[in-house]
């Protein structure tokens, strides 16, 4: 072997000998009991929610955070309304962490937990059904409409509550219509929502409105209507309220479903156009003559509308009795033989 190779040999062996004190590739690295005891405390620090839910008046600890032990019933604020949300923010959270003795700090100041009450809606309308009940009680028109002063929409109550409605106190003036009554809910809770609500009662009558789309021209039938409830109050003076006020009808302007329609709205149907021809009829007696003329006026059925006579030039009255056709109302028969057939 020469010099050479004897130096590369002796150079590997050197470099092997630190490889062999190594561990071997996979082996576990040994913890010491500090270590354990920091890592043990990290996963049972205590950790902040991002967001909860609450159906119960206060809020604890252990709503807010994870990990706090014996201190999770510990309360630490009031929940906000049923059906309310509050935000807390990372200040207050480190006061109430400092004050319980947590090892926690917010992470940023825009850290915070948002807390939302769990609630059941009670509906205006399940509202005015009870007051309307205990106002029936004392005398009021069962059609009336009730109109609460109070802009009030819905009620929320705690989510466990149940959900009833009392009527702790009404009185009612007949003559005004007017009244007042106190609420519960729930019903003879002390504890619940006690509302005082006042408003007033309102005839309602039934009037005809269109049920489909009624075109300019078209001819209305009993079938073209149907019949809605409307507060009295809001009928203006020339609406149609009587069914045989519209069946045979012409309309005079498109109208759409559930349309209040007055009595400008429609018109009898025009049996003659102004410059069309007319056939006119004289009875007299056993006598009856005809003949052609030009109406300057439209018409409908039964109206009086201006006729000229279309060889004499005289113009004369008649009272249009179908499609195209008038019977005279003043004239001799003499002028009408005049131009007769």
């Amino acid at each position: 072997m020469t010099a050479r190779n004897l130096f590369i040999a002796a150079v590997m062996a050197a470099a092997l000998v630190p490889l062999a004190t190594l561990p071997a590739a996979g082996a576990a690295k040994k913890t010491s009991p500090a270590d354990a005891a920091e890592q043990s405390e990290k996963m049972t620090a205590p950790l902040l929610r991002d967001s909860i839910t609450v159906d119960d008046k206060v809020v604890y600890l252990g709503d807010l955070f994870i990990n706090v032990g014996e201190k999770a019933d510990a309360a630490v604020a009031y929940a906000p309304a049923p059906g309310e949300r509050a935000i807390f923010d990372a200040r207050w959270l480190y006061r109430v962490a400092r004050a319980y003795r947590l090892n926690w700090r917010p992470l940023s100041a825009r850290q915070q937990v948002v807390v939302e009450r769990v609630s059941q809606v009670i509906e205006r309308a399940e509202i005015v059904d009870t007051i309307m009940a205990a106002l029936f009680e004392k005398g009021a028109d069962p059609a009336s409409e009730l109109d609460l002063s109070t802009q009030l929409t819905r009620v929320h109550i705690a989510g466990s509550a149940a959900p009833t409605i009392g009527v702790d106190d009404i009185t009612y003036d007949p003559r005004s219509q007017r009244f007042a009554a106190v609420i519960s809910i729930p019903k003879g809770d002390p504890a619940g929502e006690r509302l005082r609500l006042t408003g007033r009662l309102y005839p309602v009558v039934k009037i005809p409105v269109v049920s489909k789309v009624m075109a300019r021209n078209d001819i209305l039938t009993e079938r073209d209507v149907k019949w809605i409830r409307i507060r009295a109050d809001r009928i203006m003076p020339d609406t149609v309220t009587k069914l045989e006020d519209l069946v045979g009808m012409s309309v005079k302007r498109g109208l759409r479903p559930d349309d209040v329609i007055r009595l400008s709205d429609v018109e009898r149907p025009i049996l003659v156009e102004r410059g069309s021809l007319v056939t006119v009829t004289l009875s007299h007696g056993p006598l009856s003559l005809t003949a052609q003329g030009k109406a300057l006026e439209r018409g409908a059925l039964g109206d009086v509308v201006q006729i000229v006579n279309r060889r004499s030039k005289s113009v004369f009255e008649g009272e249009i009795t179908g499609p195209s056709r008038a019977k005279v109302t003043m004239m001799s028969i003499r002028e009408l033989a005049q131009n007769s057939q």
